[in-house]
């Protein structure tokens, strides 16, 4: 695979993490019973900045948990000969709350899908929306990001490969060609 080009810098995803974090303070006036819900590997870094800049412009912390879609997937026996069972890590109770799911990238939609069936096994929260830092189209379902860092269109054989300081030592979304 090539490198075709980088989407996102650092100063770039912090800015669209930024514009995230006020839509979220926006649309749902205040952050008053939002928790955030990162979904497992790289959803949970960002879910935990976007924690911080709502902290920073509300003044009130929001809590953060991460969640493991790997036994929720409906692609599990294609994907795994002996599927690892995830650890949802959670230290507070869902049930009545404004549940926003992060995630890196959202394709078709069936992680999206596999996170809603976790979430509904841990709690009935009032209302889940979902952020995403890149939407790169392609949806075989009715699933769509409430907020989006940046929408790329791309083609199917492209791949966008997110690197982020906690997981990879360095912040940056670029775009690979198979």
């Amino acid at each position: 695979m090539r490198e075709k080009a980088i989407l996102l810098d650092e100063n770039s995803i912090a800015r669209a993490l930024k514009r995230i974090s006020h839509e979220i303070i926006e649309k749902n006036k205040g952050v008053d019973d939002i928790v955030l819900l990162g979904i497992k590997t790289r959803g949970v870094p960002l879910a935990e900045r976007i924690a911080n800049y709502l902290e920073m412009f509300e003044g009130q912390k929001v809590l953060v948990g991460q969640i493991d879609i790997s036994l929720y997937r409906d692609d599990l026996t294609e994907k795994y000969d002996e599927p690892k069972v995830g650890i949802n890590k959670l230290d507070f109770d869902i049930k009545g709350k404004k549940v926003i799911l992060v995630d890196d990238v959202i394709f078709t939609g069936r992680t999206v899908r596999a996170a809603l069936d976790a979430v509904m096994d841990i709690g009935r929260p009032r209302l889940i929306q979902l952020a995403v830092l890149i939407d790169r189209g392609h949806r075989e379902l009715p699933i769509r990001p409430d907020y989006v860092g940046k929408n790329v269109p791309t083609s199917l054989n492209e791949i966008i490969e997110v690197k982020l300081t906690e997981t990879d030592g360095i912040d940056k979304v670029i775009i690979l060609e198979k």
